[in-house]
């Protein structure tokens, strides 16, 4: 353990001792540990190595170049079920890994969740998540079914949002490993939120909700945006930070 804490620590990795842990107990034969910790050495993230992700109190597996679910997004998720009905009409868009619609499904196990991405990755991996049937491959609202327009109570779309000139300043493990779709938010971060706003109206429910995570920076341009989509929309922040919009019919 102990050589293998060493070997994390100097390829930078800050939580050698919590990753070495996870990687032991994830191997089945010491090769199979000796392969999951050059993975990891040479920089891949710890949640392709292990093929899962915790994110609000789950495992939510995860395919190498999907999108991992940020600790951050656990606040989006807990804005969500706060006003989530039993029922209800759930649907995750870009949802990457399904993680968002596979927490409120945890929490509410009684609402209709409903999924879709762009990118064919994440749906496969979306799919081992969430119910399979219910999750779609498209641009956005285009991947739904018409059967949901008009008829979504909650509207999850933690979108893509940062702008193309600074994907080059992430960490290497997000700009080198992750899809560059589930990333870039266009010139201003807000290419995609845009296109969520401009149709979300047509999609929800009366009295339907949408939530977006966004930047501190960000939050003020988005909430117009949301305003222009004849949308009534306000920030929440929690303490570490983490912005959502939240707007309704």
């Amino acid at each position: 353990m102990s050589a293998i804490v060493a070997r994390l620590r100097a390829a930078g990795c800050v939580f050698a001792e919590d990753e070495a842990r996870l990687l032991v107990a994830h191997a089945a034969t010491a090769d199979d540990l000796a392969r999951l910790v050059a993975r990891r050495v040479d920089g891949e993230p710890l949640e392709y190595v292990l093929g899962w992700a915790e994110f609000y109190g789950l495992r939510i597996a995860i395919d190498p170049g999907v999108f991992v679910p940020r600790h951050r997004t656990e606040f989006l998720v807990g804005q969500a079920l706060a006003v989530t009905q039993p029922d209800a009409v759930v649907v995750d868009l870009c949802c990457g890994s399904g993680a968002l619609g596979a927490a409120v499904q945890a929490s509410i196990p009684s609402v209709r969740i409903h999924a879709a991405d762009i990118d064919p990755v994440a749906v496969a991996c979306a799919r081992r998540n969430v119910p399979a049937a219910a999750v779609y491959c498209g641009d956005l609202y285009d991947a739904l079914p018409g059967r949901l327009r008009g008829r979504i109570d909650v509207l999850l779309a933690n979108v893509p949002y940062v702008p193309t000139g600074e994907i080059d300043l992430m960490p290497a493990e997000a700009r080198e490993h992750e899809a560059r779709v589930a990333l870039d938010g266009g010139t201003d971060g807000l290419a995609v939120l845009a296109r969520v706003a401009a149709g979300a109206a047509d999609w929800l429910a009366p009295g339907g909700s949408l939530f977006v995570e966004t930047s501190r920076a960000q939050a003020p341009t988005g909430q117009a945006i949301f305003a222009a989509g004849r949308l009534r929309a306000r920030i929440v922040e929690d303490d570490d930070g983490a912005n959502v919009l939240i707007a309704s019919r």
